[in-house]
């Protein structure tokens, strides 16, 4: 796949859609406008992601969405080389990264890395976040994915 592309994911996986109860919609509208968005609690300020109910620090009830800039480092990663779903038979392997949101306080968040799937892939390295539209999906969403900023 080259980086000019931003699908990442054939056709045929199952499309992702907030759950039944609606506590991540707020994530996948902001993702469908462009914007990433992480909770943070009012009452003590804790930054948390995936989407809860209430605050892991002080358990406040439904800490409300704060817009950040999807930007940050990459923590950890994986190459995958074993399909999780038989739709991406045949399309690995693909970069799975793990990426701290400095401006999140530091919350992390599972991605894909855009490009060559066989890059150099460096703990520490920045990263900006790519939103890839899906608006002829029923219902209509958005993936996040990410790529490597290149110094310089």
């Amino acid at each position: 796949m080259s980086e000019s592309s931003l699908t990442c994911l054939p056709p045929g996986l199952p499309a992702p859609v907030p759950e039944p109860d609606g506590l991540s919609a707020p994530y996948w509208q902001g993702l469908r406008e462009g914007r990433l968005l992480v909770q943070r609690c009012a009452q003590c300020g804790t930054w948390q992601f995936g989407p809860e109910w209430i605050c892991h620090h002080c358990h406040a009830f439904d800490p409300p969405w704060q817009p950040v800039a999807p930007r940050g480092r990459i923590y950890s990663w994986e190459r995958v080389w074993h399909p999780s779903h038989r739709t991406l038979q045949g399309h690995g392997p693909y970069l799975v990264v793990l990426v701290e949101l400095p401006e999140a306080g530091g919350v992390r968040m599972l991605g894909n890395l855009l490009g060559d799937p066989m890059q150099g892939v460096a703990i520490g390295a920045e990263v900006e976040g790519v939103f890839e539209p899906h608006e002829d999906a029923a219902p209509p969403y958005a993936l996040l994915q990410w790529r490597c900023i290149q110094p310089g």
